[in-house]
């Protein structure tokens, strides 16, 4: 399953040295607008404690995590919904993307330039947020203008799509985001089908420095009004020092522990933000485990066993018969695979089986 979280902000916010401490893939991260110009795609394993648990569990050879992909995009300017600073090229890139992550900076450092010269976290989500609004508002005056003879000639289809995208465009007109409006059941494949950057489910993602004033350090008020923004909307947020974590990025788990310590940090960070893009992308994870692999594979929320086993092989959709299920932690706890049997705790289940978060599979096919 290929879905991705595109990583967007204003130049010089720290998208690009973020996207290679999720990555440890070296890509260029200067100081200057637009060193980033084509986007760069990095695959990031899904930090789960429960995988390593499970493999131990198991004694098994190889231990393969989920993983959700980033895209690194370059920085968008005002203007880019009209073509400013490559704006149109940079604003397909996110509309290839299922998910955005917009990178906020949040501390003050006079060596790193600041592209409106001063820094307002607040500001910058306006800026973004509305070039993703006028080029989504765009669209649907493109699509309001092509479906027009249909609505004219009363194509029920064409009618109820128009009444739809004049909502959108009301919506969009008051510099609220797509994703604001309630839809119905018939309304939201509509909307997929638009691609509008602004439908897109999204997170905020504050940079912090190391050494640097950081604003929620200092209960400076553009911080405060930064968060009653989020919990006004309720918004998803991370703080990540994408320096520090870049840095890091070689390093092994308890070197990585020793460091954060050592500078004071704060735990989360950079996994917190795997696993809220993760979540963002409405991803859940489910298992397989035995002595030659423990894996963690990946489906939609409220996929069914069918779906979910479409991650392994089509055929474990197509010619799917039956379901070994059992929750992982009740599998640990049972000690090995015949007492959670005994136990009454492995569930033979069909195709309409829903499958859980954390479930142990074993698909019969």
């Amino acid at each position: 399953m290929s879905l991705s979280v595109g990583i967007v902000g204003l130049p010089n916010v720290g998208k690009s040295t973020l996207f290679n401490a999720l990555t440890k893939k070296s890509i260029p991260a200067e100081n200057y607008p637009f060193c980033t110009i084509d986007p760069s795609v990095g695959i990031v394993p899904v930090p789960d404690n429960r995988l390593y648990k499970l493999a131990e569990f198991s004694k098994t050879e190889k231990t393969i995590p989920a993983v959700v992909e980033f895209t690194d995009i370059a920085g968008l300017v005002k203007g880019a919904a009209d073509g400013e600073g490559l704006g149109n090229k940079f604003l397909a890139h996110i509309r290839e993307t299922d998910a955005i992550a917009q990178v906020v900076r949040i501390f003050e450092d006079q060596d790193i330039t600041h592209v409106h010269g001063e820094v307002d976290p607040l500001g910058d989500i306006g800026v973004i947020n509305l070039e993703l609004i006028m080029a989504d508002a765009q669209t649907v005056a493109n699509r309001i203008a092509s479906i027009g003879k249909d609505v004219k000639r009363g194509d029920k289809k064409a009618v109820l799509e128009n009444d739809l995208l004049i909502k959108l465009e009301t919506i969009l007109k008051d510099g609220k985001l797509a994703s604001s409006l309630s839809l119905t059941e018939e309304e939201k494949p509509l909307v997929k089908s638009l691609h509008l950057l602004t439908s897109k489910p999204m997170m905020y993602v504050l940079n912090k420095k190391t050494g640097a004033t950081n604003l929620d350090e200092t209960e400076d008020p553009r911080y405060k009004f930064l968060i009653e923004y989020f919990r006004e909307n309720d918004a998803i947020f991370v703080k990540v020092d994408a320096a520090i974590e870049q840095d890091m990025k070689d390093f092994n788990a308890g070197e990585k522990e020793a460091f954060k310590k050592d500078m004071g940090m704060e735990d989360g960070g950079l996994d917190e933000l795997i696993k809220k893009g993760y979540e963002l992308l409405d991803l859940i994870t489910y298992f397989t485990t035995g002595e030659k692999e423990t894996r963690a594979w990946t489906t939609k929320r409220d996929s069914t066993a069918p779906q979910a086993g479409r991650a392994i092989h089509s055929d474990f959709e197509t010619k799917f018969i039956k379901a070994d299920i059992i929750e992982w932690d009740k599998l640990l706890e049972a000690g090995s695979h015949a007492k959670a049997k005994e136990r009454g705790w492995i569930r033979l289940e069909g195709k309409e089986y829903i499958v859980k978060d954390g479930d142990v599979i074993e698909f019969k096919v």
